[in-house]
């Protein structure tokens, strides 16, 4: 199965949080299992739109479907998927700053199973929060929308 990862409304360039120096040059991507160095595919903060597909693969257990992948972190029932929020400099160095931790113990089961048939699962999101920041914490419904879909 296939996870795809369909990011609208990005929240630009730079990040200054509260009583803090600025983050430069925000670039946001999914971050590898036990590797946080490890970024797929960075996209800049100003990007129009940004879409990561992970492969992943599935194992049916009694508690249900479990995902599992090089880019899936956690445990089994408490799985998700990390988008790093990163301030890269003058000399391409990336440094996290923010985490947005993409729930998949959230997807309806039901929709998971369907996933898995039709090989592919997304997830569409904005990135921006509601005070104008990229987005972080925890991400489960409505802030994400899921859907199993067949793979184009």
């Amino acid at each position: 199965m296939h996870l795809r990862i369909e990011a609208s409304d990005l929240p630009g360039p730079a990040f200054t949080p509260s009583g803090a120096p600025p983050y430069r040059n925000v670039h946001v991507a999914v971050q590898r299992r036990d590797r946080p160095a490890e970024l797929l595919d960075p996209q800049p903060g100003d990007a129009p739109s940004a879409t990561w597909t992970l492969e992943c693969t599935t194992v049916a257990t009694a508690k249900g479907t479990d995902v599992k992948g090089p880019y899936v972190q956690g445990r089994p029932g408490s799985r998700f998927v990390y988008l790093s929020w990163n301030a890269v400099d003058e000399a391409g160095t990336f440094t996290m700053f923010r985490r947005a931790k993409l729930m998949l113990d959230a997807v309806p089961a039901p929709m998971l199973d369907e996933a898995v048939r039709t090989g592919l699962l997304v997830g569409r999101l904005g990135l921006t929060d509601a005070c104008g920041a990229p987005l972080c914490a925890g991400v489960v419904p409505p802030r994400i929308t899921w859907s199993a879909e067949p793979p184009a």
